[in-house]
């Protein structure tokens, strides 16, 4: 397996910036690709070690394309997380002025995030068109394809721009999240403040079915922090269910609601139990009572005695 991490480029993307902060990535060679489904396609075919995709946004929730990719194809799993805080920089080619902007372009995610903006700020007329990426975007206006791109401030030197403008966003303290995404393997060790990602598919759609899916984790406290519908391409009304779900694969309450799961879904993918990149500043959540792994394993001893005779 070669040792490189690829992610969604080209060089200047936010998701290169978040890429950096990962002390591994100081030992690998960082190969940008085109797109997310490529960037996936490549740890699938083993062309890279590990591909670093977005997911989801503070603004616009999950990035549809990843989660996609994750659902179809070949398993994959996630092994870290990065929380990026983003703002935004209007790059434009020397000499140009707000007036004369007529269109501009970045990834389809950047523009919930400065739409209010745009309408306050652009000339009416101007037309949105969407890139691969943010990075993507600003060569397109190096190249005279577009006029104006939105991306990080740090791309305009990459791509001999300027900044027009800078700290652009409409929601205070925007975050997008990315994942490093590889082949099945043993999850990354516990560290008391984990996430745990499935894909769930229902057996049939009922009044009340997902509330009795989700109650697979709700009996047993575990905590829900995404939850994402997608649709499954065999018709209206045909849904699988992202979740990212608070702690570890090895914790009884988590390892206990997926086997609930398994039992009652068409289909689960488990897409990894992984460190949650806000630990440091939230710390390691504590269990609600009565679903600690001391008191499932008392419960059970409880039960194994009961079945003895010794109650």
């Amino acid at each position: 397996m070669p040792a490189s991490y690829v992610y969604l480029g080209p060089e200047g993307t936010f998701t290169e910036v978040a890429l950096r902060t990962l002390p591994e990535a100081a030992t690998r060679e960082l190969v940008p690709v085109v797109s997310v489904p490529a960037a996936l396609d490549a740890v699938r075919t083993g062309e890279a070690e590990a591909a670093f995709v977005p997911i989801e946004n503070s603004v616009e929730g999950g990035i549809t394309t990843t989660l996609d990719e994750l659902v179809a194809g070949a398993p994959l799993m996630i092994y870290r997380e990065v929380l990026l805080s983003i703002t935004f920089a209007l790059l434009v080619r020397p000499g140009t002025a707000m007036s004369d902007i007529k269109t501009v372009t970045a990834h389809p995610a950047a523009q919930p995030q400065v739409r209010n903006w745009m309408k306050a700020n652009l000339p009416p007329d101007t037309v949105w068109e969407s890139a691969a990426s943010n990075a993507d975007g600003a060569r397109l206006v190096q190249e005279g394809r577009y006029d104006a791109a939105f991306a990080g401030e740090f791309a305009a030197a990459i791509y001999g721009l300027e900044a027009l403008e800078t700290g652009i966003h409409d929601a205070e303290n925007a975050q997008t999240r990315f994942v490093l995404v590889g082949r099945p393997a043993r999850p990354a060790a516990r560290t008391g403040a984990d996430k745990t990602s499935v894909v769930i598919w229902q057996r049939d759609d009922h009044p009340g079915g997902l509330r009795d899916l989700l109650g697979e984790f709700a009996v047993r406290g575990v905590n829900l922090m995404l939850l994402q519908s997608r649709p499954t391409g065999q018709g209206i009304g045909n849904y699988c269910f992202a979740i990212d779900a608070e702690g570890h694969i090895s914790d009884r309450r988590v390892a206990e609601a997926l086997m609930g799961l398994k039992r009652v879904c068409l289909e689960v993918r488990y897409l990894g139990s992984y460190p949650r990149a806000d630990a440091a500043e939230k710390g390691a959540p504590a269990p609600s009572k009565g679903t600690s792994d001391a008191e499932f394993v008392a419960a059970a001893d409880w039960v194994a005695r009961c079945q003895d005779g010794r109650f």
